[in-house]
């Protein structure tokens, strides 16, 4: 008789448990507030009232680790269905295991991918019946992927150390911790340039840049003139991926000319910028041909990037005529030796006369 009371106890149990049914309402792709994962679904057939509780656990579906859990407050459910939403279950009981997640209630998810898994628990219940876990993926996307800008796709450089820009993804206040990984590679006959980006060894990988720009090293492997490259580049919060880029393609037309001044020798400012690059040590050495007769000129050291920051700015003494001009570097304008930088001066004619320069580093 005992035993029968037993079996019967367990089977009610289980006639509980399944007579209340979740359905967890997610958008399978989209921005996404971390108040829209508490969009529920809860059907009961019971008889009675019952007390219930809500579990999530929010994971990284790459990776498979834990960003966030969280359970809510107990609920009474009656027989029927009953829509919940975030403000239902609240208070809900939050733990993070990411810094990128925002800790507001109505913070937006950072883009990703993720899996989200749901259980339901009925309070009281000893039988060990409990509904079981429900996970269902889907994916937080930027309403704007990040974008390629500089080199244009298809285009033909004049030289070989390009500086690679692109857009980042909107809108920013998704993400807390952005960063990018570039590559490039060579795209090999017969392949397109997707399949060169994930299928050939990269020429250049450069992980974990926080500017939207990458100037290629001179100490890189040099780009040859009758190759096509492919690039792209993948945007990350934290180390949660977000979005890719297109992969876009260019080639050289022909390799930079690079002059190390550092042995002596003065390169000859023009107007014109052409693939020359000189590699300057403690100075910049040029030469100038004064026509104007000015005994004065101004000059400016930029950055040649998109901010175009102005570096260092001074005056040097001209004759009329050739002019031969050593003007200081050192070592204290923080220049990075894997830039390259521009040289200008300014004459009275308001003409400008130019050259491209990396710094060689002390070892």
């Amino acid at each position: 008789m005992k035993k029968f009371l037993c079996l019967l106890l367990i089977l009610s149990g289980f006639r509980t448990a399944a007579q209340v049914s979740m359905t967890v309402q997610l958008p399978p792709a989209g921005v996404l507030l971390k108040s829209q994962l508490w969009n529920i679904m809860l059907v009961s057939a019971a008889g009675k009232s019952m007390d219930v509780r809500v579990t999530m656990r929010l994971s990284d579906a790459h990776t498979n680790q834990p960003v966030l859990t969280g359970i809510s407050r107990s609920l009474t459910i009656n027989k029927g269905a009953r829509q919940l939403q975030a403000a239902d279950l609240m208070p809900v009981h939050y733990e993070y295991f990411s810094a990128t997640i925002d800790r507001s209630a109505n913070g937006l998810l950072p883009a990703g991918n993720y899996l989200a898994c749901y259980s339901l628990y009925i309070e009281g219940d000893k039988s060990g019946t409990q509904p079981g876990e429900d996970c269902m993926p889907f994916t937080v996307e930027p309403v704007s992927p990040p974008l390629l800008n500089s080199p244009a796709d298809k285009s033909e450089l004049p030289f070989s150390l390009p500086q690679f820009t692109w857009l980042p993804p909107a809108p920013l206040n998704m993400f807390s911790d952005l960063n990018y990984d570039m590559t490039l590679t060579e795209v090999h006959d017969h392949q397109s340039p997707e399949e060169a980006i994930q299928q050939n060894i990269p020429v250049l990988r450069a992980p974990g840049l926080r500017n939207i720009f990458m100037n290629y090293p001179s100490g890189g492997v040099s780009l040859d003139t009758g190759t096509t490259y492919a690039w792209s580049v993948t945007a990350r919060n934290g180390n949660l991926f977000v979005a890719q880029t297109e992969t876009w393609t260019f080639r050289v037309k022909g390799a930079d000319k690079l002059i190390d001044s550092a042995k002596g020798a003065y390169v000859q400012l023009r107007k014109e910028l052409d693939g020359t690059v000189v590699r300057c040590g403690e100075s910049i050495q040029v030469s100038y041909v004064n026509e104007t007769g000015d005994s004065t000129a101004r000059y400016e050291l930029l950055a040649l990037d998109n901010t175009s920051k102005t570096i260092a700015t001074g005056t040097v003494s001209l004759k009329r005529g050739s002019n031969h001009l050593d003007v200081p570097l050192g070592y204290r304008r923080g220049l990075d030796g894997n830039k390259i930088y521009l040289f200008r001066l300014l004459n009275s004619r308001h003409e400008y006369w130019q050259m491209k320069f990396i710094c060689a580093r002390k070892d």
